[in-house]
């Protein structure tokens, strides 16, 4: 799916790029031609995604230290953006937290916080972001969403109704801007099993919870899946690279699965 210097001078901000699927993504547009500007809320990942881009890719923007739910600060680095580069042509909203409880068990201040992230914090970021795309008439907003945002998650309902009201943020947001020529759109990626919050947290919690090993965990999650394997990065960098170029570009308000037949509504 990917061409080769696709996005060639395209100006990209990547939130939550500092580790995981952001930073792929990150590299995956810089391969891709694209001066890209990550962001995350730690200095020192960020910081080293940005020395990557610059050594392996040459060409990188001011990395952001930006909480996506501050608005001031997200709309201070979107405006130093376009004054650096003149102009802002991709924003990948990626930047998400996940807290899992049963329902009977789940404390207010981490619900709010899960929403405040993952939808008011993509909600900030697009608006900041459209002020722009508005103005130059051209532009891209893509959230990175999930699978959890098309079926309810079993003891995990925050991170379900942000993905969910991602979705109605993202197809509302293109009827907005469709008449600007800025196209915005969703991917809902399947369960990546070698992604830090499943190696890190996930298949340790699952195992505990059915006394079962990790490798058990990780049979039984692919096993749910028709094609037979877990998502990886690159499935998610090349629709993201097909969504940012113009081989999409009568594609707006969508929410795409990535998911291998896992969801397909």
């Amino acid at each position: 799916m990917e061409k080769q210097g696709c996005l060639t001078n395209k100006v990209a901000v990547v939130t939550g790029a500092g580790r995981g699927l952001g930073e792929a993504i990150a590299y995956g547009l810089a391969r891709e031609g694209a001066i890209v500007c990550p962001w995350d809320i730690n200095q020192e990942t960020i910081q080293k995604v940005a020395e990557k881009l610059k050594s392996d890719y040459g060409r990188t923007g001011k990395p952001g230290v930006v909480d996506v739910t501050d608005a001031r600060a997200v709309e201070n680095e979107i405006n130093w953006v376009v004054k650096t580069f003149g102009s802002l042509d991709i924003l990948i909203a990626n930047a998400g937290i996940l807290h899992a409880y049963d329902i009977t068990e789940f404390p207010e201040d981490i619900w709010r916080k899960v929403i405040e992230v993952n939808l008011t914090g993509y909600f900030i970021c697009a608006k900041y972001a459209a002020k722009v795309m508005k103005q130059q008439r051209r532009g891209v907003i893509v959230q990175i969403n999930s699978k959890s945002g098309k079926k309810g998650s079993f003891r995990n309902s925050a991170y379900a109704a942000s993905k969910f009201g991602g979705i109605g943020l993202t197809q509302s947001i293109a009827l907005d801007l469709a008449p600007y020529g800025v196209r915005v759109n969703a991917v809902c990626p399947g369960n990546l099993l070698d992604s830090p919050l499943w190696q890190e947290s996930l298949f340790d919690q699952y195992a505990k919870k059915w006394g079962i090993s990790r490798e058990e965990v990780r049979k039984k999650y692919i096993e749910q899946v028709p094609l037979g394997r877990p998502c990886t990065y690159q499935d998610v960098i090349n629709v993201v690279i097909f969504l940012c170029d113009e081989r999409s570009s009568y594609m707006t308000g969508q929410a795409i699965n990535i998911t291998g037949g896992q969801e397909m509504r």
